[in-house]
């Protein structure tokens, strides 16, 4: 009798435990079937656009000069892009408008391709990230608003895991 005992008390014990562990079991994690891999190259130098009429026109620029913007806006890209929602390939060309006080004020990007809108948006948000400020272009010691042309080429891969 004691044996019976024992072997229904180990029966709804080994039940008892094993609910447990499935009531405690996380399903809230997602596993990721793919990746993409990101390689950003960005082009110096950086094309400044001149203002028309003016002699003494002198281009806007960054602390650090071309290569330290070019370096924290690689950083920035790494971030913040979402590059698990499109594939990029080929070359892009950005143009950023400084304002008079130094700051970004809008990013337009070419050329259109499939998602580029979201991907466009992204770069806004990216660039808009850099706290920064550029010393404005001025004429004739005057700041004024300008343009600068950044050239990019994109090369995605994707794997899955």
């Amino acid at each position: 009798m004691k044996a019976i005992a024992l072997f229904i008390g180990l029966f709804v014990a080994n039940f008892t435990f094993a609910q447990t562990d499935l009531e405690d079991r996380d399903d809230s994690f997602i596993v990721e079937n793919n990746k993409n891999l990101l390689k950003i190259d960005i082009k110096e130098p950086f094309l400044q656009v001149a203002v028309k009429g003016c002699s003494d026109f002198k281009p806007a620029g960054f602390e650090g000069g071309a290569a330290a913007y070019k370096e924290l806006l690689r950083k920035y890209m790494y971030t913040y892009l979402n590059s698990e929602f499109y594939t990029l390939t080929g070359d892009f060309t950005f143009t950023l408008t400084i304002d008079a006080t130094g700051k970004v004020i809008d990013v337009s990007g070419d050329p259109k391709v499939l998602n580029s809108d979201v991907f466009f948006d992204d770069m806004q948000y990216v660039v808009r990230r850099i706290k920064r400020n550029w010393s404005p272009a001025t004429c004739g010691g005057e700041p004024i608003k300008s343009e600068m042309k950044l050239k990019m080429s994109f090369s995605s891969m994707s794997a899955d895991m």
